[in-house]
């Protein structure tokens, strides 16, 4: 053969393994064909190259590499079928292939790998919907389910479908689990075939419906969160709204949402908003249908785009949005419920700070409790950078409120963060500064190593008796900031759940083609360790019902691991150390005691078994007896609690979820704070039993 022909032959080969071939002292192979019919343009590949460059300098500076080149394809591969229902192992076999290649692909601005990948699925799910329309259009009256056979409920990490046929029967257990659980959770059987056969025509439909623009945002987006969850890519169309947040529309319900394994996850509330006053939508509820008003029917959203899914949620002030929704410890997929949310504007003034003054029977003695509930860190920009005296701030509100409360001379305070979610920097350590006499109030590492340190410029405390800070697994950021420095300075007890994790810092960054939202910097408390990832631990901690496991700054993939820094010059307000140990037994005790402490126990024991099945059965006669199984205990833990509250046991499941739509549609219900927040309650009785040790601790060291 000559050199030529051989000289051809390799080029030839170098293009059906889809990679770019160097030859000699640097002949290159022509970039790679895309394989199928969706192609990138032209201002794709350039703005690869952009956002390659902008990623070198990422908080994480990783390397562009064989091994990001792995993980880019793995997260990629995972983000298209988090399910594993679409793929075979034969085509991850075939995929694996670029596991070395996209770094270089990127840098030359080739994206033949995701295309060609994406190409590869767009044909897998075309020809799994249409079977899965085939069987659903048949008679679904003579499905029997009497079987033995078991289906997994979470596919992410189970093995590949070796081929064809056996995803088959993963799909033909998948659709029976579908119709069997809508079954036992009550839906009418002629809705049934309805709703699964909209579901999946609107999946294909919106499949068939995919753009070049839609290829390269996944695409782009498996490359950003491989360096870090909140390191995002946006095209044009979605710049305007790049965390995906309703709280910055006009009109919409005020919540926060990301796509998550094929459906909408409620991240969190916005403090004051429709959803957040409405009570009936939670953090990490998935959101599985979209109706209009009280008359159009629900679209199923599972598998549509996250940006769609807001389109349809945002709507005029006063009009009405339904939604379906998988609430957040369902007992599974299929439990799920409607609730109907109206449209409005998120008002700042809603999200402002509040206070209220308590009266606490602690141990036969009446303690008087300041209470001050922080949503959100809030700063009217506009009217602060033009100088208008009476602009809108967290700070400004609070020192107010503090004002006010020294006529009512209480014995301590609380200040209330739970589902803060965080906001303005800048009055996060003005906030600070009204609790300590100078000093730092956190530390900002940026990607580069410098360390920069904010300082309370002010002298003096506007409040200076004993603290308690209450935070939940939602408190987070600029609310991790705030009690990350009250615990370090002994400034205030913290009380509650560990918080969300969230310690890092994103900029946005314009594109010639779309946004890159990227992180550039980390958070440290002035002790030196970082609120990312592990979040605040609280001095006292408080039962939930939250998973950690699903909610939180560790939940996420590819999150920046803890770490600390040295710590910067400061010195401690007071230490509360010696007071912990007994703390926490009088704590204890009480919870023991407390039946809305027992009930939240009970409860979480029996969610946490519903999440751990690994499988279920298809089999109606044991799947009904286990479902009757957790019905019956649900429905007796709830028994327990109202017979401590000396109210009328319910009688069924049905009446429980009756009551429990009822307390959705009026949270405010209970009068008294303290009957209904037990949270609030436990923390009055934590910050009465500090103030009585403090007490005693001044007299003996005056004895002394």
């Amino acid at each position: 053969m000559s050199v030529i022909r051989k000289l051809s032959a390799l080029i030839v080969a170098g293009l059906l393994l889809g990679g770019a071939l160097h030859i000699g002292d640097g002949l290159q192979a022509a970039a790679p064909e895309v394989q199928g019919s969706i192609k990138p343009d032209k201002v794709h590949r350039e703005a690869a190259k952009e956002i390659v460059d902008r990623l070198k300098l990422h908080y994480r500076r990783l390397d562009f590499d064989d091994s990001l080149s792995g993980q880019m394809l793995d997260q990629y591969i995972k983000d298209l079928d988090p399910n594993r229902l679409y793929f075979t192992a034969e085509d991850i076999g075939e995929f694996d292939r670029y596991r070395d290649q996209l770094d270089d692909q990127l840098r030359r601005g080739t994206l033949e790998a995701g295309y060609t990948i994406f190409n590869r699925f767009q044909q897998r799910v075309e020809h799994r919907l249409q079977k899965a329309l085939t069987q659903l259009r048949g008679d679904l009256d003579k499905w029997k389910f009497d079987s033995d056979r078991k289906v997994l409920v979470d596919r992410t990490k189970a093995d590949w479908a070796p081929d064809q046929q056996a995803l088959d029967q993963i799909w033909d257990d998948y659709l029976r689990n579908s119709v069997l659980s809508m079954r036992l959770n009550g839906t009418p059987e002629s809705e049934i075939q309805d709703r699964l056969v909209r579901r999946y025509e609107g999946q294909l439909s919106r499949v068939q419906q995919n753009s070049s623009e839609d290829v390269f945002q996944l695409y782009m987006n498996a490359l950003a969160q491989t360096f870090d969850p909140h390191t995002n890519y946006f095209t044009p169309h979605n710049s305007e709204n790049f965390d995906i947040s309703m709280s910055r529309s006009l009109e919409g319900i005020g919540a926060v949402l990301q796509y998550e394994d094929g459906y909408t996850k409620v991240v969190r509330l916005v403090p004051g908003g429709p959803a957040a006053k409405a009570g009936q939508l939670k953090p990490a509820d998935r959101i599985i249908g979209v109706g209009q008003g009280d008359k159009d029917a629900i679209v199923d959203v599972v598998g549509m785009r996250l940006d769609e899914v807001v389109d349809m949620i945002r709507g005029p002030k006063g009009s009405e949005v339904r939604l379906e929704i998988i609430p957040a410890g369902g007992a599974g997929d299929h439990s799920t419920r409607t609730v109907t949310i109206v449209r409005n504007k998120v008002v700042l003034e809603e999200q402002a700070a509040k206070k209220e003054v308590i009266e606490l029977n602690h141990d036969g003695e009446n303690v008087k409790l300041g209470i001050i509930e922080i949503p959100a860190f809030y700063l009217d920009f506009n009217a602060f950078h033009r100088g208008d005296p009476n602009y809108t701030s967290t700070t400004r509100d609070v020192a107010k409120l503090l004002v006010e409360l020294r006529k009512e001379n209480p014995d301590g305070l609380i200040i209330d963060l739970r589902n803060n979610g965080g906001g303005s920097l800048l009055e996060v350590n003005k906030l600070v500064s009204l609790f300590i006499n100078r000093g730092p109030t956190v530390q900002v590492r940026e990607s580069s190593g410098r360390v920069s340190v904010e300082n309370d410029q002010y002298p003096g405390m506007l409040y200076t008796g004993p603290m308690a800070v209450l935070v939940n697994r939602y408190s987070a950021s600029a609310s991790e900031i705030f009690a990350g420095a009250m615990q370090d300075y002994g400034r205030a007890l913290i009380v509650g759940e560990p918080t969300y994790g969230k310690g890092t810092v994103q900029t946005l960054l314009d594109l010639n083609h779309g946004k890159l939202k990227m992180t550039n910097a980390k958070f440290y408390r002035v002790s030196g360790s970082s609120n990312q990832n592990l979040g605040i631990v609280p001095d006292l901690l408080m039962p939930s019902l939250i998973d950690t496991n699903e909610v939180g700054e560790g939940a996420l993939p590819n999150a920046l691991p803890w770490d600390e820094i040295d710590s910067a010059d400061y010195q401690q307000v007071a230490d509360l150390m010696p007071f912990l140990q007994t703390l926490r037994q009088r704590h204890e005790r009480r919870i023991q005691k407390d039946p809305e402490f027992v009930y939240v126990e009970e409860l979480r024991t029996l969610l946490d078994e519903a999440r751990e099945r690994k499988e279920v059965t298809l089999n109606a006669a044991s799947r009904e007896s286990w479902q009757e199984g957790f019905d019956k205990r649900r429905l007796n833990i709830e028994n327990a609690r109202r017979k401590a509250r000396d109210e009328e046991p319910l009688e069924d499941m049905a009446a429980l979820r009756t009551l429990e739509e009822q307390r959705a549609l009026d949270p405010e219900a209970a009068e008294d704070p303290m009957k209904k927040d037990p949270y609030l309650r436990e923390t009055g009785h934590i910050l009465a039993d500090m103030i009585e040790l403090a007490q005693a601790q001044r007299v003996a060291d005056k004895r002394d």
